[in-house]
């Protein structure tokens, strides 16, 4: 066997071995990733940046012992770059969009206060339940959320009042949107069905 012939083989095994790699781990590791990023988009893009880094250290020939363990270090160091690349944006910033297309911001959702005793009776149950929700949320998380989102700190000033790293507290905050926005979903879905 010529040189040639070696490297092709070669090639071939390691196209057969990230295939079965594939098959064997996409699935699994799509439900972890999917458990950590809201956004489906963002769970895809995520999962292919992971094969392609294994893709990569097939091409160099990088030992890899424990595939699925290599594969969960890769996929968790991709989300924590993703998180630090999202900018974080305030909950009276962040704007959904109706079925029909219109957007709808935070106030608007709320009934006006001067709509009478049905809206105000309303808004103090929308207020209760969020207020609940931020309760609930792990101590950590609720902390940095509330000094973010109601005091307007940022998160430099949260860092060098607490000592928390600046990355720590984005993550810290992204999880606890997550959990918000899980918790309130059928609060949300139940306005614009009225």
């Amino acid at each position: 066997m010529n040189a040639l012939t070696i490297a092709e083989h070669m090639k071939e095994a390691n196209v057969d071995r990230i295939a079965a790699t594939v098959e064997r781990d996409g699935r699994r590791l799509r439900r972890w990733i999917r458990r950590n990023v809201a956004d489906k988009g963002d769970v895809e893009d995520i999962l292919q940046d992971v094969f392609v880094e294994l893709v990569e250290a097939r091409r160099l020939l990088k030992p890899i012992e424990d595939v699925g363990a290599w594969l969960l270090r890769v996929a968790r160091n991709r989300i924590v770059d993703f998180v630090r690349k999202k900018k974080p944006e305030a909950l009276a910033d962040q704007v959904q969009n109706t079925q029909d297309g219109e957007s709808l911001s935070l106030e608007d959702l709320l009934p006006s206060a001067d709509a009478g005793p049905g809206a105000a009776y309303t808004r103090d149950w929308l207020r209760d339940e969020l207020e609940d929700a931020v309760d609930a949320l792990p101590a950590e998380q609720r902390d940095v959320f509330l000094a973010h989102e109601v005091s307007g700190q940022s998160f430099k000033e949260i860092s060098a009042r607490t000592g928390v790293s600046v990355n720590t507290l984005i993550s810290r905050k992204h999880y606890a949107v997550l959990q918000l926005r899980r918790r309130l979903q059928g609060i949300y879905d139940e306005i614009l069905s009225e």
